[in-house]
């Protein structure tokens, strides 16, 4: 019966059929076969309960926050003020497409908003500087993926609210492996163009006193990291505040640099009312079918299966990170995350050597890593036709063959997360641990 649900998953993937669709048509199938068609008739009932999840409200809000930073005009700034103090190195734009979207990742928590917004600006640059394009345009594409990692991430919000996972702690273990990757990106383009200095294109000349006026336009994102994890980590605010007052500060700083007005609001208001719409569309798809899955018994006797092969924790892990390569290269990532980990976790978890205490949130880390590499993963890797779609003319397949290297390194980052956890756990640890507190010292690494 798995084997059959996968199958019709495809089929209705590569038919182009609209991913909330494909797992709304698989619910009520399975549930037509196997049970008789009695959980839709409960439809109604789910849908309202799981839409009126407290946590889903930093979704919108965070989409929000991208969208007035990028219809203000303060990313584009955020970007001329990066490359000012980046362009010296080997690569000299390209390592201002990997800080910019690291930036603006940090503020905005999404990929895709991530990828078109540095990508409109630094785009141009290509041809004015003479870059080599495929690797110019996959520091794009890979550089965008930081979105989901650094927070604030809306899939973090979204995997913590699947696993019961405290959404805090996977902020803060979000932070080192986000700017950890994003070295690697930096040390790949660096490499590249040290072999082939021709590919980094013609250096522009930047003074000091260019470099020091820039600053200014650096604060504004630094202010909403500041507005948005401050306030968590302050214990003023939980991730549903904190998004919205990441949007009223957003909100402030356009009027502070006199680009708030009705029509960059409604072009705000539009985008995040599209964008929510379909992101919600497949949670709500995703966690009915994730519910069909559950009466059928899927979830347990996957789990019985791989408990009675044997594997050792590595030997799994290895296994979920192939399923997970191989599975990115045909599903977008939202929807993979929603239909996977409730099963996967399930596993996981399940597994003798798993941490209960920061396993949830490790592994909650080297998923995204994982849904990383999906989204710069031929055929549907969705910010590659982000990068595209920004381009005037030329091919797929430079985009594509230009994010090659950034894959390598975030299967790097993988195998660093697998043989190194502290990694995604050391800095929670260090927030959520004390000792002469019964409760939290239950948090602190063991000795």
């Amino acid at each position: 019966m798995f084997g059959k649900m996968l199958v019709l998953l495809l089929l209705l993937v590569f038919a182009s059929v609209p991913v909330a669709a494909v797992l709304g048509i698989l619910s009520l199938s399975l549930d037509q076969t196997e049970l008789g068609g009695r959980l839709a008739l409960g439809m109604g009932d789910f849908v309202w309960d799981k839409s009126k999840e407290f946590l889903l409200v930093a979704v919108p809000m965070f989409i929000m926050l991208g969208e007035i930073m990028v219809r203000s005009g303060i990313a584009q700034r955020m970007y001329n003020a990066v490359a000012y103090w980046l362009s010296w190195l080997p690569g000299g734009l390209m390592h201002a497409n990997i800080g910019s979207c690291a930036i603006f990742a940090a503020s905005s928590g999404s990929s895709v908003a991530t990828a078109a917004t540095v990508g409109v600006v630094a785009e141009p640059e290509i041809a004015r500087r003479r870059y080599n394009e495929p690797l110019f345009l996959g520091s794009l594409a890979a550089g965008s993926t930081l979105g989901i990692l650094i927070p604030p991430s809306v899939n973090l919000i979204l995997y913590g609210l699947i696993t019961d996972t405290s959404v805090p702690e996977l902020y803060l273990a979000g932070i080192l492996p986000g700017l950890l990757l994003a070295g690697l990106f930096m040390l790949i383009i660096a490499a590249a163009c040290l072999y082939r200095r021709d590919w980094g294109g013609e250096r522009t000349p930047v003074s000091w006193t260019q470099r020091l006026n820039s600053l200014p336009d650096l604060l504004p994102p630094v202010l909403l990291f500041i507005a948005v994890i401050g306030s968590i980590y302050a214990g003023l605010a939980t991730p549903t505040e904190a998004a919205s007052l990441g949007v009223c500060c957003a909100l402030l700083i356009a009027a502070w640099k006199k680009s708030l007005n009705l029509k960059m609001l409604a072009a705000a208001f539009e985008g995040t009312m599209r964008t929510t719409a379909m992101i919600m569309l497949i949670i709500l798809a995703a966690g009915f079918l994730n519910s069909v899955l559950g009466f059928i018994g899927i979830t347990q006797a996957l789990t019985d299966y791989i408990a009675a092969l044997g594997l050792t924790f590595m030997q799994t892990m290895l296994i979920i990170v192939v399923f997970y390569l191989i599975l990115g290269m045909f599903m977008e990532t939202l929807s993979m995350m929603l239909t996977t980990v409730p099963l996967i976790f399930a596993i996981v978890t399940g597994l003798p050597g798993f941490d209960p205490v920061w396993g949830p949130v490790w592994f909650g880390i080297l998923v995204i890593v994982l849904m990383e590499t999906a989204l710069i993963t031929p055929p549907i890797g969705v910010n590659l036709y982000v990068v595209q779609g920004i381009r005037s003319k030329g091919s797929f397949n430079d985009v594509a063959l230009g994010a090659l290297p950034f894959l390598a390194m975030m299967l790097v980052m993988v195998a660093l997360l697998l043989l190194f956890p502290q990694i995604a756990t050391w800095l929670p640890e260090q927030f959520y641990c004390n000792p002469t507190d019964s409760a939290a010292a239950l948090r602190c690494p063991s000795p």
